[in-house]
């Protein structure tokens, strides 16, 4: 039970501010631009959702960051592609927290192993402060996964379904 409550205070203690600290108006920018050059070169879809602390609502119930992560998903219809190609990039800074969704059509195809060692390589950048870094490496990562499985060619041009900047909640 305290450890429940130790969580809630270290959520409520950050706020919209602490995200925007961490992804500044021209880091928010430089990743939109990298999504969309990314985009081009496949037919998937990449969204970036970044935010402080969980609402009190996922606390309330002990909720993961997997299952806010999830939920972002839907919210933001990475799921709902032409091809189940998206994939959400997920940052909860409360808990220095880093998941990959990604949508059926891909994740079938790339193994559980090769998203851990992506979230992994953006952690370590994360506790050096490097989030520009640690966002850029791993949108390299998951581009070259899309292009390895859903190359954007002659018959299969990229629609871009989605908004490319980051969200920050």
């Amino acid at each position: 039970m305290l450890a429940r409550l130790r969580r809630m205070l270290r959520h409520r203690w950050l706020d919209d501010a602490d995200t925007r600290r961490a992804m500044p108006p021209e880091l928010v920018q430089r990743l939109a631009a990298r999504v969309q050059a990314s985009e081009q070169r496949h037919t998937g879809e990449v969204r970036i959702y970044v935010e402080a602390a969980l609402p009190m609502s996922y606390l309330w119930r002990d909720a993961t960051a997997r299952e806010r992560a999830v939920a972002m998903f839907g919210k933001l219809r990475v799921w709902d592609t032409e091809h189940n190609n998206g994939v959400l990039i997920y940052l909860l800074l409360c808990e220095h927290a880093i998941e990959i969704v990604a949508d059926r059509g891909l994740a079938h195809r790339v193994e559980a192993g090769e998203w851990q060692r992506i979230v992994q390589r953006m952690g370590g950048a994360f506790r050096d402060g490097r989030f520009e870094d640690g966002l850029t490496q791993a949108l390299a990562e998951v581009s070259a996964l899309l292009v390895q499985h859903f190359p954007a060619g002659p018959q299969t041009q990229p629609s871009n379904e989605l908004p490319d900047e980051p969200v920050l909640g």
